[in-house]
């Protein structure tokens, strides 16, 4: 079965509105591409989608209640929300230091989710 999608490149500002074709693991560009990096990112956005994730963490005896976070890398879009509930369960203790590793291996991705900010015991 074939499937068309348009996808917005978001790699610089020109945007391009590039149209792919997908059969299986297949993929063709049949339009709107300007640059190879366009069809680099249409490839991987329509194969494998990932995504960077922010979110928070709350602690126990910090400073500040919520600790902002983020993937140590693009996390699939598949998972996003194994991860978000495993970050929903999670709590740390103050001391936090700025890149510490909150959760290793969140939702068995293989990726850590670490401190982007450092929070104070009190």
């Amino acid at each position: 079965m074939t499937d068309e999608k348009e996808i917005t490149c978001i790699i610089c500002p020109i945007s391009c509105k590039i149209s792919v074709k997908l059969d299986g693991k297949n993929f063709e560009v049949t339009s709107g591409s300007k640059c190879i990096k366009g069809v680099e990112y249409a490839r991987a956005e329509a194969l494998d989608p990932k995504r960077m994730l922010t979110s928070s963490v709350l602690v126990n005896k910090g400073d500040w209640p919520l600790l902002s976070v983020k993937s140590s890398e693009p996390i699939p879009k598949n998972k996003l929300f194994h991860v978000l509930k495993e970050i929903k369960d999670a709590k740390i203790d103050a001391p936090v230091k700025l890149g510490q590793t909150v959760i290793k291996n969140v939702a068995n991705t293989k990726i850590n989710i670490i401190a982007t900010k450092s929070i104070k015991r009190i």
